[in-house]
């Protein structure tokens, strides 16, 4: 059982709350109980689950990987994206959530997000119920 998102960004780094979007394709598509894998199929953008209740969490964690890994002019890729591609690496291309009774098996702060690192873009985000 498969299903897709499609993204749309609209900064070159943002933390997108997808949390919705995915509860929704979960009830829509009567999965009841089990293991969701959400996997980011691009290279230069990740997936996290982290606070959701503080805004502020989300823009703490924008400015600390800004200040990890800043856009350096001695990287060598010519795309110029070398740090989007070392960002995404750091959080990763997926992560799994527990569904129970058809939700989300999140705890009482949690939300998952996409993290865009080089956008804004058109993006995807896969979903796997098993």
């Amino acid at each position: 059982m498969t299903a897709e998102l499609q993204l749309q960004t609209s900064r070159t780094t943002e933390l997108l709350s997808v949390t919705s979007q995915v509860a929704d394709l979960v009830r829509r598509n009567g999965w009841q109980d089990g293991v969701l894998t959400l996997f980011v199929p691009h290279t230069t953008a990740g997936i996290t689950i982290n606070e959701n209740a503080d805004p502020d969490v989300a823009r703490d964690m924008l400015w600390f990987t800004e200040q990890l890994v800043p856009n350096l002019a001695g990287f060598r890729h010519a795309e110029g994206n070398s740090a989007a591609h070392i960002k995404a690496s750091l959080f990763g291309s997926s992560v799994q959530v527990i569904v129970r009774g058809g939700s989300l098996w999140l705890g009482t702060w949690q939300g998952i997000y996409f993290c865009e690192f080089d956008g804004p873009r058109h993006r995807q985000l896969l979903l796997k119920f098993s």
